[in-house]
């Protein structure tokens, strides 16, 4: 997992003066919430890992803690409001939304932004595909921090700590409503949900009640190999038509949603195909060849069923996820498409 060395810690009220002056001592108010007025609309109030976040107008300084996320709200029409985008070098942004995001500001490539380079942009709201990006311990500002600052913070539903081992696909639907409601954004956020669902419910349709080969999910690094048998990654294969041999209900995946497993466990479940998810296509030619020479006779191999995703597409909370089940899909049911 990516790291940031620990930075000194801001005091909440240094926080909360940041937020107050804006940048400059001139940042972005609502006239109606100035004036002790509820805006249009607000207060909106959504649920979000376990919390009630209450927003009194629509937010105009935007961090969107991902590329993922960042897509979601330039594709909600919220390019004018984001203020920074971070972790960058994660994945490149599709090349629309990437020219709509050329002007914001990167505040981070590898890892969330530390504490100051949150802060300094002051944002008024940010969102997050997990609470990873909320660490104090890796030198984050906190929900709680941020919170007493006056900064909403959003959390992708299927990146929530209680919904990662039983996310799905359809928890982006509810991050798009959610963000909808937030922002002031609700047609938009209506007209992406209608076009995604859409798509998936095409996908699920063109599958339906065709035999459903078995598939492992593995993640190879180096020799080490993963078996994913829960969370989102799970209910991806289960809509494209396909059955995991491995089960969430088994003992290996009671706290994380996926687990370590040896070669011989994977050769005995002997599965009809081969799922993984790369960065780049050479590491996929390399985990290709790994498998074929350590399962040279396990179904997937012999009959060269290999279903490559990309790393990006299997984060909780991102348009990639229903992409994702439509690889899958292809893979396993070709003559379906």
């Amino acid at each position: 997992m990516n790291t940031t060395p620990l930075l000194r810690a801001v005091p909440v009220a240094a926080l909360t003066l940041l937020a107050a002056t804006g940048c400059g001592g001139t940042g972005v108010t609502n006239d109606a919430a100035a004036n002790g007025e509820a805006a249009e609309g607000y207060p909106v109030t959504v649920e979000n890992c376990g919390r009630q976040v209450t927003v009194e107008s629509a937010p105009e300084r935007i961090v969107g803690l991902s590329p993922a996320q960042t897509e979601l709200l330039v594709r909600l029409g919220l390019a004018d409001r984001l203020v920074g985008q971070a972790q960058t070098a994660m994945h490149e942004l599709p090349e629309d939304v990437a020219e709509k995001a050329s002007e914001v500001p990167e505040l981070s490539t590898d890892a969330p932004p530390a504490r100051e380079q949150l802060l300094d942009v002051q944002p008024d709201a940010v969102v997050a595909p997990t609470e990873y990006e909320f660490t104090a311990e890796q030198g984050f500002a906190t929900i709680d921090q941020l919170s007493d600052a006056g900064v909403t913070t959003y959390v992708a539903a299927g990146g929530c700590p209680e919904r990662r081992a039983t996310g799905e696909v359809t928890d982006l639907f509810t991050d798009l409503e959610a963000l909808g409601s937030i922002f002031g954004v609700p047609g938009a956020a209506d007209e992406l949900v209608a076009e995604t669902r859409g798509d998936l419910e095409a996908v699920e349709k063109a599958v339906a009640d065709r035999p459903r080969p078995t598939v492992a999910q593995l993640f190879v690094e180096g020799k080490t190999i993963s078996a994913i048998g829960a969370g989102v990654e799970y209910d991806m294969i289960d809509r494209a038509g396909g059955e995991n041999v491995f089960s969430p209900d088994e003992k290996l995946f009671e706290q994380f949603f996926s687990a370590v497993v040896s070669p011989e466990e994977i050769a005995a479940r002997n599965p009809d195909a081969i799922v993984f998810a790369v960065r780049e296509q050479s590491e996929a030619e390399r985990v290709e060849t790994y498998l074929r020479q350590t399962f040279p006779d396990v179904t997937a191999v012999k009959e060269d069923r290999f279903v490559v995703l990309r790393t990006p597409d299997t984060f909780p909370g991102t348009l990639g996820n229903v992409a994702a089940v439509r690889t899958i899909a292809e893979g396993l049911h070709p003559d379906a498409f």
